[in-house]
């Protein structure tokens, strides 16, 4: 197994170096700055020493550069890295280029997950990953090692997947905090609990069965319904509502689950100016 050296002891490094030691990979140094890296890096790296990032460099195969997005390039370009290395960031929106003028051999290696700080199980996980064909056996050998999966996609669509992600996963978070919001002021004490079986029934069916798990009022054609929603979230959370609903409307069209006539009455209703203070698919001012 090729021996693991890791530049920056954040929430994803430390959290992969974990999973990594746990699998049998030799992790033998991690680069820590600040206090509560060193403390992370205490905590799930025990047994790792603590090195200059030149030290961890020189003493690993594969060299895990994990910064924060703006500084790889600096980062990377003051290691001591050989044709002999990889080097390897977690970046979802940066490819291989970032790494352009370094001596090692570069990959871009994503894991959509969520790190916390804590040691994460990462089976089942499917990395993205961006890399040169001679890096390749070493990606499958790693992710392989982890129990997780790996899919390729090249360099010109990173920003396009990360935007995906985060589309689907950071404001999953922030729809969630403004329904608690709503939820909250109708006089629901409990709005995760409230919310949290139909949730975890709706993702779960979405990831099965994509458009065909859509239910609520817009897939049953409820125009009234949805009209009176924006009625009561004006001043709240209307304009989202309104931008989401109208996404809804188009989904179900094109799955055939609404005729364009009803189509029509949702749009209509969707750009009432009285209710949102301006119309649907403009920028307030």
């Amino acid at each position: 197994m090729e021996r693991i050296g890791i530049i920056g002891s954040g929430r994803a490094g430390s959290a992969l170096g974990a999973a990594l030691a746990s699998a049998g990979y030799p992790v033998t140094g991690v680069a820590a700055r600040s206090q509560a890296s060193l403390e992370r890096a205490a905590r799930l790296l025990p047994d790792v020493p603590v090195l200059s990032p030149s030290e961890v460099t020189t003493r690993a195969d594969v060299v895990l550069v994990a910064v924060p997005d703006d500084a790889l390039a600096e980062v990377a370009a003051g290691l001591p890295l050989t044709r002999d290395q990889y080097v390897v960031h977690l970046s979802g929106a940066h490819g291989v280029s970032v790494f352009a003028g370094t001596a090692g051999i570069p990959v871009a290696l994503h894991p959509p997950m969520t790190f916390v700080g804590t040691a994460v199980d990462l089976t089942d996980v499917v990395f993205t990953a961006t890399a040169p064909a001679e890096a390749q056996p070493m990606v499958e050998r790693l992710v392989k090692a982890l129990g997780a999966g790996v899919q390729w996609i090249s360099e010109e669509q990173r920003a396009l997947y990360h935007a995906g992600l985060v589309h689907g996963a950071n404001h999953l978070t922030t729809l969630l905090v403004q329904a608690f919001a709503v939820l909250r002021e109708a006089g629901v004490a409990d709005p995760a609990a409230t919310l949290g079986p139909l949730l975890t029934a709706t993702l779960d069916n979405t990831l099965r069965s994509g458009h065909d798990a859509l239910t609520g009022p817009i897939a049953r054609g409820d125009v009234d319904t949805v009209a009176a929603h924006l009625a009561v979230l004006r001043g709240r959370v209307a304009s989202t509502y309104a931008e989401l609903a109208g996404a809804t409307v188009e989904l179900a069209v094109e799955a055939g689950r609404l005729d364009r006539e009803t189509a029509a009455r949702f749009e209509t209703a969707l750009d009432f100016e009285d209710v949102l203070g301006y119309r649907t698919g403009e920028a307030p001012q």
